[in-house]
């Protein structure tokens, strides 16, 4: 991975990102778009599941993986085998290297008016945990926000930093972080753990308990659904300073350097990625951390190049772009959005589908999901037709402006 890496991304790099990066650059735009909606193709199977989030976090609803297809290639379980196999861990890697570009943009454009940094952006990211610390409580316990903002004010004082430095920094992080995720899948194949059944309580508390008794057991169980991000960190810390790198290389920038660079991330990330995040998808869920944690990123550096260079080739974009794009302009409104609309449609506060559909099969899960989907499109749309930011993010303007 880290030869991959190292293969796609050059090593120079200047000091506040490439030249003319003055303007919005459309990739990113339609990138987010695509996280966006990408990631919920992930969390769609955890709002549909029984307990939710507690039943995937304990492992008694793992769901479907490529190994099953083996025994048993019926075409509901190929379907969402596939679905899962494209989508799990790969947007959110994606998400978050770009919320490393993000920040390489704030830093970039703090050096052209000659502030301080990291100044007022330590606001910027302790306002982003207060969103993610209401997002986790009131809506989605899996919240990647909290992990950002923190990931972000670290990241941030090391752009100050040489470029020496956070390149050791970048490795070291990876090198931990895969070694950690090693370590803990030895552990689940020596363990050789059984999958046990969802705890009948929290099954009945999404399908049939109060709003504000869901609010208190996430609140009860921080610690244990605030997980993944500490478990995470290193993954966390080493995409951020990726999308720093691939910022200041000009791997979003529409001139010949940047098409270059995207078919070579193109090239690396799937043709090493998918096979490895094939492999480690047949091993079963002993393999999951390998899989969702350490090949699944390098499929999404890949994912970043395929995007990067069907737009390139696109000469009128089209619905499909100017859809992503829209999502992509409103990505925390749209990633808020998505996980409360799926919260109303699955749990037992809202249409309760998650019980009414337990034993209808994948396929109207994978339909809330293109549903969701919709909304946001035309939804982001028409918001943006009156309005330059979405809602969150025009609060978000509103509260650091003050």
């Amino acid at each position: 991975m880290a030869d991959a890496i190292r293969s796609a991304v050059p090593s120079s790099t200047p000091v506040t990102g490439p030249a003319g990066t003055t303007g919005r650059l459309p990739l990113l735009d339609v990138l987010r778009g695509a996280a966006i909606l990408g990631t919920l193709m992930t969390n769609v199977w955890i709002f549909s599941s029984p307990g939710s989030e507690w039943g995937i976090l304990t492992g008694a609803t793992p769901g479907s993986s490529l190994r099953e297809l083996l025994s048993d290639p019926a075409p509901a379980l190929a379907a969402e085998s596939l679905f899962r196999f494209l989508a799990d861990g790969k947007f959110l890697s994606m998400l978050t290297i770009l919320f490393g570009v993000g920040l390489a943009i704030q830093f970039a454009s703090a050096a052209r008016r000659g502030q301080p940094w990291p100044g007022r952006y330590r606001r910027r990211a302790l306002f982003l945990f207060a969103e993610g610390t209401a997002h986790f409580l009131l809506v989605f316990a899996w919240d990647v926000l909290m992990g950002y903002a923190v990931t972000a004010l670290l990241v941030a004082g090391l752009l100050t930093r040489s470029e020496r430095f956070r390149r050791a920094v970048m490795w070291c992080a990876a090198g931990l972080h895969v070694a950690g995720m090693a370590l803990l899948t030895a552990g689940l194949v020596a363990a050789d753990s059984a999958t046990g059944e969802v705890d009948a309580e929290v099954v009945a508390l999404y399908a049939d308990g109060g709003y504000l008794d869901q609010v208190a057991f996430r609140l009860d169980n921080a610690v244990l659904l605030r997980l993944e991000p500490v478990l995470s960190f290193g993954l966390l810390l080493f995409l951020f300073l990726l999308g720093v790198r691939l910022f200041r290389a000009g791997a979003f920038q529409p001139d010949a350097a940047g098409r270059r660079l995207r078919v070579r991330m193109l090239r690396w990330g799937l043709g090493l990625g998918l096979p490895l995040n094939a492999a480690t998808a047949l091993g079963g869920m002993d393999f999951f951390l390998l899989s969702r944690y350490v090949a699944a990123p390098l499929v999404a550096i890949g994912y970043i190049g395929l995007i990067g260079v069907l737009l390139d080739r696109t000469r009128r974009p089209g619905r499909l772009v100017a859809a992503l794009t829209s999502v992509g302009r409103t990505a925390l409104s749209s990633y808020v959005a998505q996980n409360a609309l799926c919260v109303l449609a699955c749990y037992g506060i809202g249409l309760g589908l998650a019980t009414r559909f337990e034993d209808s099969g994948p396929w109207w899960v994978m339909g809330l999901w293109a549903t969701v989907c919709l909304l946001l499109v035309v939804g982001s749309t028409l918001w943006l037709r009156r309005f330059s930011h979405g809602p969150l993010e025009a609060l978000q303007r509103w509260a650091l402006n003050r």
